[in-house]
């Protein structure tokens, strides 16, 4: 569905993860499910996490972009932002997504931008607004996140 680019990230960022034995940009390419729907993280760090999806393969049955694939480019986006803003020792996991569609979608692609709402200890919470190529508000989405702690790596 495309042409797959790296996320970006701040190189002390990439450094961090690397030092763990974690190549960042490839643990945040939206897995599977991203990559079906083709999920692209083009920006990504605690503060601003973008990304772009096709309307094509994504529709319901009419046509317009699918609410469910909104649904899944926001949970990405919002948890990317809760990973980097967790740490490497934390793991994210979603816990609420609301999603507003506010107009439909025939074609194109879909940019989401998640900004941080509430970053703490054990939670974060990011609101992503997703738009079309014309910049007009496609979905309204809230995803909070559980911070848990990372497991401990297997000693060798």
């Amino acid at each position: 569905m495309g042409e797959h680019t790296a996320p970006t990230f701040p190189q002390a960022i990439i450094d961090e993860y690397a030092a763990l034995g974690v190549d960042l940009p490839a643990l945040f390419s939206a897995g599977h499910l991203g990559e079906r729907m083709g999920v692209q993280i083009l920006e990504a760090s605690a503060e601003r996490v973008v990304g772009t999806m096709p309307v094509e393969g994504n529709t319901q049955p009419y046509g317009l972009l699918h609410g469910g694939a909104s649904a899944v480019l926001a949970e990405t986006l919002g948890s990317v932002g809760t990973m980097l803003h967790g740490g490497p020792a934390k793991l994210a996991v979603g816990v609420d997504l609301n999603c507003t569609h506010h107009r439909g979608v025939r074609s194109g692609l879909v940019t989401g931008v998640a900004t941080p709402v509430h970053r703490g200890r054990t939670t974060a919470t990011y609101e992503i607004a997703i738009t079309d190529e014309q910049g007009k508000r496609v979905c309204t989405a809230r995803l909070t996140c559980l911070l848990r702690d990372a497991p401990a790596p297997e000693a060798v």
